[in-house]
């Protein structure tokens, strides 16, 4: 099935954040306190919001945060499309490097962009995250 990716307002992220990354939290706990300062990104298809991702530009450094898919729609190919736009989209932006805090279950996933992982394990919760970079 097709897949359409938009830049969304960070507003339309906040539901699909709260409901795949932490549905135990409160909606607030989703939100990143310079979400008006990044580049949000959605995946439909139906017109269908089904994926999120939100990029955040410094200077020659681009992190993505809160990346999160239905997990109905999970093993797709979505979650790749999106974040190869990202990608492209920190390029575009003259970022020379590219992070992100992971979950350290999804760290396979973000190799297969090149991306490796960086200092130790750290914890959210009970949940294992790897810090993972790459040259873009």
């Amino acid at each position: 099935m097709a897949v359409d990716i938009r830049r969304i307002a960070p507003e339309a992220t906040y539901a699909l954040r709260h409901q795949v990354l932490w549905p135990d939290k409160p909606l607030e706990y989703v939100k990143v306190e310079n979400d008006a300062a990044g580049h949000h990104f959605g995946a439909f298809q139906q017109e269908e919001l089904v994926a999120v991702i939100s990029l955040f530009v410094e200077g020659r450094k681009a992190r993505f945060r809160k990346f999160a898919t239905r997990p109905d729609c999970q093993r797709q190919g979505i979650g790749t499309v999106l974040l190869g736009r990202v990608f492209d989209e920190a390029r575009q932006l003259a970022a020379q490097r590219i992070w992100c805090d992971a979950r350290q279950d999804s760290a396979g996933f973000y190799a297969r962009f090149g991306m490796q992982p960086e200092g130790e394990i750290f914890y959210k919760g009970p949940i294992p995250y790897v810090r993972m970079s790459c040259v873009l």
